[in-house]
């Protein structure tokens, strides 16, 4: 009786070392989602397995030396869609939908920050093989996936609180990016495509597009995180940013942060213009039509928000 006793004791003086570790942990909050269905087995375990490995692993990997509390983890999401598979050698392709949002101050609402899919996914995969994190080498094509995803996420968070401040996050992304280059595997390559990983890191570390952090600071920082404070003055923050936007158009319209924009804002800004005057609403839409003519019914709702049509 006196042993369980002491037992239990020990156990409650460890929990706030527990709760401690919890709370100083990792920096993602990643749910993760693996879908096979494209693919004729009639056992498809391995997919769960793999879905599992990459949970763990984007949830418990220490990816930074900041410290988290539980409630400032990243909320994010990864939709791997696996197109082929090859029992014998375990080479999957696909693609990867990659989402992350934070909150906004002083509200619910969580803001997307990151909406991206990438369609050169292709690595070897054994069922219950470990991931293995290593910022020396690349271990595999699989955790230089994401390994670079994760730190592109956290970098792009820390730009919404701070001007720039996601510098150590994308150096350690181009580290990744430098390691896989040297790999042969498809999607690293620079100049080899315009939406790859390479392409994408470009956008967060080139001269040219310095513009999109400064945009990604203003538009959540002093443009939707003080909304709660005042309306008019964070939307008419939001609308410069639309203008930085534009500059970024006119040196390279084919830029992928312009898709990134699109894909992560665009739904996100009908509501942050439901109450603007016309005129705002106005001068929003024929910036936002200029960049992106093919979406003109979502670009309607800016334009004319009571028009359901």
């Amino acid at each position: 009786m006196k042993t369980k006793l002491f037992t239990l004791l020990a156990l409650f003086a460890m929990l706030p070392l527990v709760a401690m570790a919890d709370e100083e942990g990792a920096e993602l909050n990643c749910t993760v989602e693996v879908n096979a269905q494209q693919i004729n087995l009639s056992n498809k375990q391995i997919f769960q397995t793999l879905q599992e490995a990459i949970t763990e692993y984007m949830n418990n990997t220490k990816w930074t030396d900041a410290q988290f509390a539980i409630n400032e983890k990243i909320v994010c999401k990864l939709f791997l869609t696996v197109a082929e598979y090859n029992e014998g050698t375990g080479q999957m392709k696909g693609n990867l939908q990659i989402q992350s949002q934070r909150p906004v101050y002083n509200s619910n609402y969580m803001t997307t920050i990151f909406n991206f899919k990438d369609t050169k996914i292709d690595f070897v995969y054994e069922e219950n093989e470990p991931l293995i994190y290593s910022d020396q080498d690349m271990q595999s094509n699989l955790t230089a996936i994401l390994n670079f995803y994760a730190f592109l996420i956290i970098g792009m968070d820390f730009d919404t609180f701070g001007l720039k401040s996601g510098d150590p996050y994308f150096e350690k992304a181009a580290n990744v990016v430098r390691m896989a280059q040297t790999s042969g595997e498809s999607g690293w390559k620079a100049f080899e495509d315009r939406k790859n990983r390479s392409a994408l890191l470009s956008v967060f570390t080139d001269k040219p597009t310095e513009g999109y952090r400064e945009m990604l600071y203003n538009y959540h920082r002093l443009g939707l995180d003080q909304m709660s404070v005042s309306v008019d003055k964070g939307r008419s923050t939001i609308t410069k940013q639309i203008d930085l936007l534009k500059a970024i158009y006119d040196a390279d319209p084919m830029n992928v942060c312009l898709t990134m924009f699109k894909d992560a804002k665009l739904d996100e800004l009908v509501n942050v213009y439901s109450k603007a005057n016309s005129s705002e609403r106005e001068s929003v839409y024929e910036t936002l039509y200029a960049l992106y003519p093919t979406e003109q019914t979502r670009l309607n709702k800016i334009k004319n928000p009571d028009n359901t049509n």
